[in-house]
């Protein structure tokens, strides 16, 4: 299979890439910094004096300088980390690595599958032993000191290990139908990967929260009473075909608050988690859901899943380029041209492009959560909605002082005063 790019044209691939994290991480470094800056204003902004108490936005303002501090501190040590990866070569090393435990048992060159698995296995291992002191210090130190952890250590690497079985058991099974699709498709394999991943995606969002998500929490049917009355009868006023109403219990784990739908076509179920419950009355989890309903009732769902379809056809088109340009392997020190590695290092080529294109769907994403807004208002929630919000600002300590820079890159919702602002102006 021959595709794309000369295999003659050199470029030093490992130089770009290196340059490119940097450059990178600097951005995102000054986009923290700005942040930080922020953060450490000892007065409460004066959009936000008229909604929130002085005390609540100190005790916000201390949570974010705890996670902004820690950020700082794990994007400098992933940096440096990812740094050496590429310098030193653990990408092929750890790709002969996986080719040497199946020569053990009699595998040579042929069994290129099982050596990507191998090489993803180590990878995910490799990663999962740097990052877990990191995952320990945010859930143990940060999120129990501002009250938000409810996990016990047990319950911590009980998920881990759930995750670890789940990865392998949908993983696996996914990468080698990925790789073997490549290999019967030849250079017109981009359409063909693209269809799996699109059909391997709807079933997950099939499965997940009726197969997946009850492994890790407890999906109770909402008790009968005005509540559910309440969401029946909002429901039934905008035609949304919802069969059933649960509640989560998020506080086994943590103490932020949060509700969503899922389902397809005529078959809709709500999900309200515990913490939503205890920390609002009833008519404003109405307003949040009434929120949730604009998303359905703009087909917001729908248009983001359009979105991304977009974008991985895109993505895998351009990797037909260079899925077998020997200068790409060579550069990284590999003598073969295993596509899941080509794959793996054209990643680290569009890496820019990707966060420009990220950057660009938080920019459609603020745009329907103001939309869903407005549908709530229409309904009649505009100050239920406006309650709820402050109240989930203040229960979850969210940033009440956001960079403008910061928030406009990172945030696929808009800072609340903006929020309020905007269900303000259609009053």
């Amino acid at each position: 299979m021959t595709t794309g790019l000369p295999a003659t044209a050199e470029m030093p691939y490992k130089d770009y890439v290196l340059a490119l994290s940097w450059a990178v991480y600097l951005w995102s470094t000054y986009l923290n910094y700005r942040q930080h800056r922020k953060l450490r204003e000892p007065k409460l902004p004066p959009t936000m004096a008229e909604v929130v108490k002085d005390e609540d936005f100190q005790k916000a303002r201390s949570y974010g300088l705890d996670k902004s501090r820690f950020q700082f501190f794990s994007d400098a040590f992933d940096q440096l980390q990812s740094t050496a990866f590429i310098v030193y070569d653990f990408l092929p090393y750890f790709w002969n690595l996986a080719g040497a435990g199946l020569a053990k048992f009699g595998c040579g060159e042929d069994y290129e599958i099982s050596q990507s698995i191998g090489f993803v296995v180590i990878m995910s291992l490799f990663s999962l032993v740097l990052g877990l002191p990191f995952s320990l210090y945010r859930t143990f130190v940060i999120e129990e000191r501002h009250g938000f952890n409810k996990q016990t250590i047990g319950l911590f690497f009980s998920d881990m290990l759930k995750e670890l079985a789940l990865s392998g058991v949908i993983g696996i099974p996914a990468i080698v139908a990925f790789l073997k699709i490549i290999n019967w498709a030849g250079p017109s394999f981009y359409f063909y990967v693209w269809v799996f991943v699109f059909v391997f995606q709807i079933v997950m969002l099939i499965i997940f929260p009726t197969w997946i998500q009850p492994l890790f929490n407890k999906f109770t049917p909402l008790a009968d009473g005005s509540l559910k009355e309440k969401i029946d009868a909002l429901a039934e006023r905008i035609s949304f075909p919802l069969k059933k109403i649960f509640v989560i219990d998020g506080s086994k784990r943590s103490a932020h608050s949060n509700a969503y739908f899922y389902g397809f076509f005529g078959n809709k179920r709500i999900v309200l988690y515990d913490t939503l419950l205890e920390h609002s009355t009833e008519d404003e989890v109405c307003g949040v859901l009434a929120h949730e309903l604009g998303h359905w009732q703009y087909n917001h769902v729908l248009q983001m899943l359009v979105i991304i379809q977009l974008h991985l056809f895109s993505l895998f088109y351009i990797f037909s380029s260079f899925i077998n340009h020997v200068p790409l392997y060579r550069s990284f020190g590999f003598s073969t041209q295993p596509p899941l590695i080509g794959f793996t290092l054209f990643q680290y080529i569009i890496l820019p492009a990707e966060m420009v294109l990220s950057f660009l769907q938080n920019v459609v994403s603020r745009k329907n959560e103001f939309q869903a807004d407005a549908f709530a208002k229409k309904l009649g929630y505009a100050k239920l909605l406006k309650s709820a919000l402050i109240k989930l600002q203040v229960e979850n300590k969210g940033n009440m002082n956001p960079d403008k820079w910061y928030s406009a890159w990172h945030y696929s919702h808009p800072p609340l005063v903006e929020r309020l602002n905007a269900i303000g102006k259609t009053e």
